[in-house]
């Protein structure tokens, strides 16, 4: 564990990848049994995407779904602090139903859709139809109002 180098004023009010509340959420059925993180691995808190039995952050269309913090991140690294990437070769959870705290890169407004990065799997807000370079619209909208960079909440029973 590294030295404390911040100290907030509030506590944070999640990590993204955090169930944003307590309705009901759905996983992606795998198809071959098991899904699990392609090379170089996959990052918590985003969207990700399936081919065969790999998981990616990375697709040309609509996501699997979204990957829910539930301390599958691995560190191989001792000297690292904290991780939210899933090793190469390790399971991994999609949630295709739920409500997700999420690390948007642009302002977001409640009602708002949710686009997934179709590189790094990262979130963007706009309105529903919208064209989103590099993006996919999802299922998934805003809950919560934030600035970019910020958090928000995210559900798809909105």
């Amino acid at each position: 564990m590294g030295f404390q180098t911040v100290i907030n004023q509030q506590p944070a009010p999640a990590v993204e990848g955090d169930f944003a509340s307590a309705n009901p959420m759905a996983t992606a059925l795998p198809s071959n049994g098991v899904m699990v993180a392609a090379p170089g691995g996959v990052i918590v808190g985003r969207f990700a995407w399936v081919t065969g039995s790999l998981v990616t952050n990375a697709g040309a269309d609509v996501p699997a779904g979204f990957i829910h913090r539930n301390q599958q991140a691995v560190m191989f690294d001792l000297l690292t602090e904290a991780t939210m990437v899933i090793p190469e070769g390790f399971a991994v959870t999609i949630h295709n139903a739920g409500d997700f705290w999420a690390r948007t890169t642009t302002v977001a407004t409640v009602g708002q859709k949710v686009f997934a990065s179709n590189t790094t799997g990262e979130i963007a807000t706009d309105d529903a139809g919208a064209t989103v370079a590099g993006f996919t619209e999802t299922k998934w909208s805003v809950a919560s109002p934030a600035a970019s960079g910020e958090l928000i909440k995210m559900s798809n029973w909105v």
